[in-house]
């Protein structure tokens, strides 16, 4: 029978931690000091509550607990010796029925890794949706966290265990995040989209008026119709949007949304969340026959990430009137304009100033977002609270030295681009370090035409500067081309350098941030807040609304841009639960 709540608020203390019990591995001190803070209002909270006991409790009883787990397909399994939750999980994970050599590789892995880092490898093997990870990833991930460092892995064990107590107590109370699971499942049918020569190495790259990008914008149309909107749309650009039409007529709307296109060889949450998550809100909506007293409009921005033409935000800046006539002279890598891919697209170029929105009927703007940084990840918090968007300002550079013979040109008679350009990079390294919270980042860099025994006559880079504000932002960018003017000047090379995007430091409206941390609290979580590195869509609608944003927390360290991004169902439940909040707390206040 299913555990409730009330159960665990009201009981004796010792018979609430036997209902507790086979939580943490042969450890129930654990769940045993978060009894002590009871009343707990939600199973979010109650986790919570232990993720802090075992956070203070100090590195020796972490240490403890993580001894305390037996090695995957390890010594305990084979004589049989795992606890009855410990069988069941690597039954799940086909780590029972190994073959051969599967068996032999884990083998091996557990020594490698027990020698280096003293303790057993710890994964939730039933992974981030709870229903198994297969053994090929399992190995992958293994072999992978070997590489990390001993305090990173020790860190990592710890979210592991605590992803293996979130499955239990699930089980436990018969709880299961199935709107959680449902965004889960239309993000992974979203990601079998993807552009040729990615699709057929298992990648994900959809970039703007591919083929891949139109199935993306056909597929979130279709399942926005399936789930209750009342009007879906293709825009001017390929924006999806979505709108679900208030109780009345005239009324405001809210906005929100995320962008579906991706980086090369990207992750499949980046953008995408945030429009699967208000799309889940929508569809409860629609059954329960509920309307707002405002039009909640979901987007699903066609372009965010500038990875086929030299131009980002396209979606949303349309929306505010930042889209540039002569970006559609733009060529992409096979010599196809931006109006030629609109016209192949079947985009109205001519329709694309009407796209611009009037802020006198719209409530603000708000959107749902994976973290892409390792802070919520290594607090253990599900969610957090943005009260920046870091301004930005990307270049698109070229240094031109002289080619000459590797063989024969002296060193001090070179005139190496790309010595020139490392030494800058190793600059805004070192200068990007001085500020807090500033970054620089040389991402892109090749000698076109380069040749082994050829000393770099030509090499072109990006620069990307991010700060918490403009003025901090700003000074960056002069100190880093000041530098830049000076190496070149040195060195005897010349530069150029075209200015591709410059983004204001985006502060969250203090009324929407708050409507944010009351919709945490009401989970029964810490109300964590925290800037953002990132760039979004909503500092493109900041300039006209206002905005706030909630992050999600990411797994493997919260990386992103990169196939490992990851989240889980239960996060992602939690999410949704935040958005029903302040949909809930707005209709209060909405007249």
């Amino acid at each position: 029978m299913a555990l409730t709540l009330e159960q665990i608020n009201t009981a004796p203390r010792d018979q609430a931690l036997q209902l507790l019990e086979g939580l943490y591995e042969h450890s129930p001190w654990i769940a045993g000091q978060a009894l002590d803070a009871r009343p707990f209002q939600s199973l979010a909270q109650l986790k919570q509550e232990m993720v802090r006991v075992l956070q203070a409790a100090g590195l020796e009883a972490q240490l403890g607990l993580i001894r305390a787990h037996p090695e995957l397909a390890g010594k305990a399994m084979v004589s049989q010796r795992l606890t009855a939750q410990s069988k069941q999980e690597q039954d799940t994970a086909g780590l029972t029925d190994c073959t051969p050599g599967e068996f032999a590789t884990l083998q091996q892995l557990n020594t490698d890794y027990n020698a280096k880092f003293g303790f057993p490898f710890i994964l939730a093997v039933r992974g981030p949706r709870g229903t198994g990870l297969r053994k090929q990833q399992i190995i992958a991930t293994f072999a992978r966290r070997l590489q990390h460092p001993p305090e990173l892995e020790r860190q990592e064990c710890l979210r592991n265990i605590h992803r293996v107590v979130e499955l239990r107590l699930n089980d436990k109370f018969a709880q299961e995040p199935a709107l959680g699971h449902l965004v889960w499942d239309w993000q992974e049918q979203l990601a079998q989209y993807s552009d040729p020569g990615y699709l057929e190495q298992g990648q994900l790259t959809v970039t703007y008026l591919t083929d891949a990008h139109r199935a993306c914008a056909q597929f979130i149309a279709g399942t926005m119709r399936e789930n209750g909107f009342d009007d879906v749309t293709l825009d001017a650009v390929g924006n999806v949007v979505g709108t679900y039409r208030a109780a009345s007529h005239n009324a405001p709307t809210l906005l929100t949304g995320s962008h579906y296109d991706t980086v090369r060889n990207g992750g499949k949450y980046d953008g995408r969340l945030g429009i699967f998550v208000p799309l889940a809100c929508v569809r409860e909506l629609h059954r329960q026959g509920r309307r707002l007293p405002f039009n909640l409009e979901v987007i699903g921005f066609a372009e965010e990430e500038g990875q086929r033409y030299k131009a980002t935000f396209l979606g949303s800046g349309a929306l505010t009137g930042d889209f540039k006539p002569e970006w559609l002279d733009q060529k992409d890598a096979d010599g196809i304009t931006m109006r030629q891919a609109m016209q192949r697209a079947g985009l109205e170029v001519d329709a694309i100033p009407a796209l611009q929105r009037d802020p006198s009927r719209y409530l603000g703007f708000v959107e749902v977002h994976i973290e892409q940084g390792p802070v919520l990840n290594e607090l253990d918090l599900p969610l957090g609270i943005v009260t920046s968007i870091n301004g930005s300002v990307r270049y698109l550079c070229e240094v031109t030295g002289m080619a000459s013979h590797a063989g024969t040109t002296p060193m001090n008679r070179r005139r190496d681009a790309a010595t020139a350009v490392a030494e800058l990079a190793l600059y805004v390294e070192q200068r990007a370090g001085q500020d807090a919270d500033s970054v620089g980042t040389v991402g892109q860099l090749q000698v076109p035409g380069g040749s082994i025994n050829v000393v770099p006559g030509r090499c072109v880079f990006s620069l990307d500067l991010r700060a918490p504000n403009d003025a901090q932002r700003d000074a960056l960018a002069r100190d880093v081309l000041a530098q830049l003017t000076a190496i070149c000047g040195r060195r005897g090379v010349q530069y150029t350098l075209e200015c591709t995007e410059r983004a204001a430091a985006a502060p969250s409206a203090p009324a929407w941030q708050q409507r944010w941390e009351r919709a945490v609290e009401a989970l029964g979580l810490p109300c964590h807040r925290l800037p953002s590195g990132a760039g979004h869509d909503a500092m493109k609608l900041h300039k006209i609304m206002p905005q706030a944003m909630l992050f999600v927390r990411g797994q493997n360290s919260g990386i992103s841009h990169n196939p490992l991004e990851s989240t889980t169902s239960d996060d992602m439940q939690l999410a949704i639960l935040a958005l029903q909040q302040l949909l809930d707390q707005l209709a209060l206040e909405t007249p």
